[in-house]
């Protein structure tokens, strides 16, 4: 019974590194938790019957799958790009796009360029 809550609270400290928006994190917690709630589940009836190893593994599977989803979200880990011109302001010296969404534009940071 305790090896479910040393996975819990092992993948919940794997978890917790920094990010701006939080995806990473928060998607990592709650796929620990689902990956190990489902790993004691199936390592109860299947195998040797041992919950805790189950839960252990769930975890783990689970935690790196809510960090990739959480990185995508976040635009990053082979998420894709949105296709859109860039300009390049000499004055200014940085790349700009036309959002025709909102129909202004903006720096290459997201900022507002006016």
């Amino acid at each position: 019974m305790l090896r479910p809550l040393i996975a819990l609270a092992g993948a919940g400290l794997l978890a917790s590194a920094c990010t701006t928006t939080g995806n990473v994190e928060a998607n990592a917690a709650g796929g620990a938790a689902l990956g190990a709630l489902a790993g004691a589940v199936i390592g109860n009836n299947v195998g040797a019957g041992d919950a805790g190893t189950g839960a252990a593994i769930g975890a783990a599977v689970g935690g790196v799958a809510g960090a990739v989803k959480g990185c995508r979200e976040d635009g990053g880990c082979g998420a894709a790009v949105p296709n859109r011109r860039q300009y390049y302001d000499e004055a200014a010296g940085r790349y700009y796009y036309y959002d025709p969404a909102s129909g202004r534009y903006y720096w290459e940071n997201g900022a507002p360029r006016y």
